[in-house]
């Protein structure tokens, strides 16, 4: 059941509807109430998912999307678009990490050309993961661009905030809306007065245009989010006592997803939970199985309504769920 690295979201829906009709023999009446679609396009769809060869006696052929488990996925979670690589192991190494973040960050950068729109307003968070996606994206709709936290400086030298903006407005070809202020400072004082500095103030004055956020999700361990590795170990003990066990571009959250404020985020320059749940469309790309449990919590949240991941996560979550 795996499909061809072409038009993720697409293929996902594809498969879905011809499992319901197909394999559950659902109505194509049912399927549509379901989905939220027209008969004739649900009708459509079973004949482009015939004629592709995706529907054969099982749904689904030999490619790099795992479009059962994908759809699976979706499903379980009440997601909007959900895309799973499909991969036989978790990385093990940097090398391994850094191939199947690229890889992420194509099936990533494929979904988001598919679903941008000339009206869409993206959201762009760092991560190294983004920075992948960033770096593959093929040309997008002309649409503005707007960076969502302050930057992380990184020791090996990976793209910063701004550089993954950049690259996701020259693939768009419209505004980007960057500014330069670090994501944390040594006080709240401090970070009240870097809001209201221009460029930082016009990039948050965006923030109700957005329609699509992709951002990465950060397990708080060591070694397992940048936020985590650059703050003073005060903060990362007091946001164990408050039980947090995930961020999502400096959004924490516990186990079953509950939003924490803490006095670190009043010392971030960043989205917060509130802004963030106002976007249609947050699309999180996660790898490695170490970091289900955030994921998890992430999904559970209601804040990331979109999911880029490889197999061995998925199935973590399925198993969960």
């Amino acid at each position: 059941m795996i499909s061809r690295l072409t038009r993720p979201a697409s293929l996902v829906l594809s498969a879905s509807i011809a499992r319901r009709y197909f394999i559950d023999g659902r109505s194509k009446l049912e399927i549509a109430d379901e989905f939220g679609l027209s008969r004739f396009k649900v009708a459509r769809l079973l004949e482009a998912a015939r004629t592709s060869g995706l529907v054969r006696i099982e749904i689904g052929h030999k490619g790099l999307i795992d479009v059962d488990l994908s759809a699976r996925l979706q499903s379980a979670f009440g997601l909007r678009h959900a895309v799973v690589v499909d991969t036989d192991s978790a990385p093990d190494s940097a090398d391994s990490a850094d191939a199947l973040r690229k890889h992420l960050g194509q099936v990533a950068a494929d979904l988001l050309a598919e679903i941008t729109g000339p009206d869409d307003v993206l959201g762009v968070a760092w991560s190294r993961s983004v920075g992948a996606m960033a770096r593959a994206l093929p040309r997008l709709a002309a649409v503005p661009v707007v960076q969502l936290t302050g930057a992380v400086s990184m020791p090996d030298g990976d793209d910063s905030s701004i550089d993954v903006v950049r690259d996701v407005a020259r693939a768009a070809g419209g505004p980007a809306y960057v500014f330069y202020a670090p994501f944390t400072l040594p006080d709240a004082a401090t970070a009240r007065a870097l809001r209201e500095q221009r460029e930082v103030a016009l990039a948050f004055a965006q923030l109700p245009r957005v329609t699509t956020a992709v951002m990465g999700v950060g397990l708080w361990a060591p070694g397992q989010s940048t936020l985590y590795d650059t703050v003073k170990e005060h903060d990362r003990r007091e946001l164990r006592r408050l039980g947090v066990c995930a961020e999502v571009s400096g959004v924490f959250l516990t186990e079953d997803g509950t939003p924490v404020r803490t006095g670190l985020s009043d010392r971030m320059i960043g989205i917060d939970a509130e802004q963030m749940r106002s976007i249609p469309e947050v699309v999180a790309i996660a790898y490695g199985t170490t970091k289900v449990p955030a994921v998890r919590a992430a999904l559970r949240s209601g804040l990331v309504r979109g999911l880029v991941t490889h197999g061995p996560v998925a199935q973590a979550l399925l198993e969960a769920a």
